[in-house]
């Protein structure tokens, strides 16, 4: 059994429980997967497995080291790597193998990582959610960060103060994402909720760890 699997975000719906209730669930290409590299404590220092996500990729689009890498494992078309660390319960995957969502099941609980959408540059009240200035008449202060440090002491900005700049394209992980569902025939797995990327983006599929 695999710690987890790589796959691609497809987009968000919602799904009626067998009691009625709506669900709004995200549904990911999950694999198949292949294990591209093994790691092991005599060799590496440490137990992980790497692996490959299979899909339809033009050669063009594969970096020659990643292709020769892929190559030593028999594979090919797996641009998109991953390493996972393996557990006390995890099987002892080699080179080769072949990891596919059949290995989830509903109700199992499974942490989504990706990277967040991109905002480009935002202010501080929508990046950092602050309240604002007052919205009165005269007031010249309605989104302006205010004070971002004392002049006499200590006479400069603190590092990480949180301020206007870059937002989004972060990596993000969502922890205890219900599985709903597990489509075998098509790779497809359904969680309860949101999962961060747009459309199309690749994430990271763990077993939940918490």
């Amino acid at each position: 059994m695999s710690p987890g699997i790589l796959g691609k975000k497809i987009g968000m719906t919602q799904v009626f429980r067998p009691d009625g209730k709506v669900v709004p669930v995200t549904l990911l290409k999950a694999g198949p997967c292949v294990v591209v590299q093994r790691k092991t404590p005599p060799q590496d220092g440490y137990e992980a497995v790497q692996l490959g996500l299979l899909e339809f990729v033009k050669p063009r689009r594969i970096t020659r080291p990643v292709a020769g890498h892929v190559k030593k494992a028999g594979v090919e078309g797996a641009k998109f790597l991953r390493e996972l660390p393996l557990g006390p319960g995890d099987g002892d995957l080699k080179a080769g193998d072949r990891v596919l969502v059949e290995q989830f099941k509903p109700s199992d609980k499974v942490d989504v990582i990706g990277v967040s959408k991109g905002r480009g540059f935002a202010g501080l009240i929508k990046r950092h959610h602050y309240r604002g200035g007052e919205a009165s008449h005269g007031s010249m202060f309605h989104r302006a960060p205010g004070s971002i440090g004392a002049s006499s002491y200590p006479s400069r900005v603190f590092p990480g103060l949180r301020m206007a700049g870059h937002m989004g394209v972060a990596r993000v992980t969502v922890r205890n994402l219900e599985v709903i569902d597990v489509d075998v025939e098509e790779n497809v797995l359904v969680v309860k909720g949101a999962v961060p990327g747009p459309n199309g983006a690749y994430v990271v599929v763990r077993r939940a760890r918490r």
